[in-house]
């Protein structure tokens, strides 16, 4: 069997005729999203929450491509979708959930995108330069994930952020394997996903975070709202790249004011 022929692991939790599918970022794994399946569950939702080929205990795909991601994405929603179908995604996660939304188009019915964008950019470009600096640098340094996961962590976050999901994602990327987190960083930058935006016809849900200047700027994603024909935008102050650990409450509630006014049961 090829990687083709696989579905990613995942999670079910809760049940009916509306799925919000979690996909996480570069940093992550399905166990972090912890409270938002507890509250989308709560609330009535299907939950499904995945590990990404490559991440939790599968294989590192040969091809480890935003779109080939998001082919494997597409095939979960042919595998696991029911009639409404949400692909909430945060950071990577939201860029694969823009391109297998232009796989399933027919299939998908609005997007929540955190900490995301459209593109990367140009590789070359310093601000792309930087990023990929800071995070690949101290690895080629001799730094094992373990040690430095929680450093990196907390520079994307807001100085005062704490609390059990914030010790959960620091404790989930801590168990990242190296070969994983690399090809992730390399994936990124090679994503460009403007050619989706014209199609963007369902809701779409942009999370920002006040503090997140490095990964996700809130003017960034703001301009990509402003493209998109049935958008909204906040930006959820207080938070860095992490809302939905730093802040779950305002981060929840968030989500679930745009899921029921918008996708009634």
């Amino acid at each position: 069997m090829t990687d083709q022929d696989y579905l990613p692991d995942f999670s079910v939790t809760g049940r009916g005729e509306t799925t919000v599918f979690l996909l996480h970022g570069a940093f992550g794994a399905k166990e972090y999203w912890y409270s938002q399946i507890g509250a989308l569950s709560g609330a009535g939702y299907r939950v499904v929450a995945w590990d990404a080929p490559g991440y939790g205990f599968s294989p590192l795909p040969r091809d480890f491509s935003i779109e080939g991601l998001a082919r494997s994405c597409a095939r979960l929603i042919d595998d696991q979708g029911t009639a409404t179908n949400i692909l909430l995604g945060h950071s990577m996660g939201g860029m694969i959930a823009q391109r297998a939304f232009d796989y399933r188009r027919e299939r998908v019915h609005g997007l929540i995108l955190s900490a995301t964008s459209a593109a990367f950019g140009r590789p070359e470009g310093e601000w792309q330069r930087r990023f990929v600096a800071e995070r690949v640098a101290p690895l080629d340094a001799g730094q094992t994930i373990p040690q430095y996961a929680p450093v990196m962590l907390r520079t994307m976050m807001a100085p005062e952020a704490a609390g059990a999901d914030v010790d959960r994602v620091i404790d989930v990327v801590s168990h990242m394997r190296e070969e994983t987190f690399r090809a992730a960083i390399e994936a990124i930058t090679r994503f460009d996903g403007r050619d989706i935006i014209p199609h963007m016809t369902v809701p779409v849900l942009l999370l920002a975070g006040e503090h997140d200047l490095s990964a996700a700027p809130p003017p960034v994603m703001r301009k990509l709202a402003e493209k998109i024909a049935d958008s909204e935008f906040h930006c959820l102050e207080g938070v860095g790249h992490f809302a939905w650990a730093e802040q779950p409450g305002a981060f929840n509630a968030a989500v679930l004011r745009f899921l029921s006014a918008r996708f009634a049961r």
